[in-house]
């Protein structure tokens, strides 16, 4: 069994988890505060692709639900896949947003130390968005 090494990074955002959700589970709203995804997204199938510095990715999106989840796959063009498990869940009359970042294998730990980073500033964009 093969675990990777993670790191839960949360924000609380105030305003009601089902508002939250309803915003950031549109690929759409991705842009606007998810600078991994790059410029863009468009539309291809049931995939998005994302527009990045580093070329194209695809992007699949787990369907709207009443969970809070948010999960999203990101494809680069070597063909991996790459899960990011997030969630919406209410705390209070807010919400707490939490992405469960993984450490691909052969990862060292400043390249580790700078995703935790952009995440980090990517939910606090979020946060800030929502909250304005």
């Amino acid at each position: 069994m093969t675990l990777f090494e993670t790191r839960p990074i949360t924000v609380s955002i105030a305003r009601p988890a089902a508002e939250v959700y309803a915003f950031a589970r549109r690929p759409e709203s991705f842009p606007k505060w998810a600078a991994g995804l790059g410029a863009g997204l468009t539309r291809d199938g049931d995939r998005w692709i994302a527009h990045g510095l580093d070329g194209d990715v695809q992007v699949r999106f787990s369907p709207e639900n009443v969970h809070g989840v948010l999960d999203h796959w990101v494809t680069p063009p070597d063909g991996t896949e790459l899960s990011i498990p997030l969630r919406v869940v209410a705390n209070g009359d807010g919400a707490e947003v939490t992405l469960t970042l993984f450490r691909p294998p052969g990862m060292d730990d400043a390249a580790f130390e700078r995703d935790q980073g952009m995440v980090a500033q990517d939910l606090a964009r979020l946060k800030a968005l929502l909250e304005a």
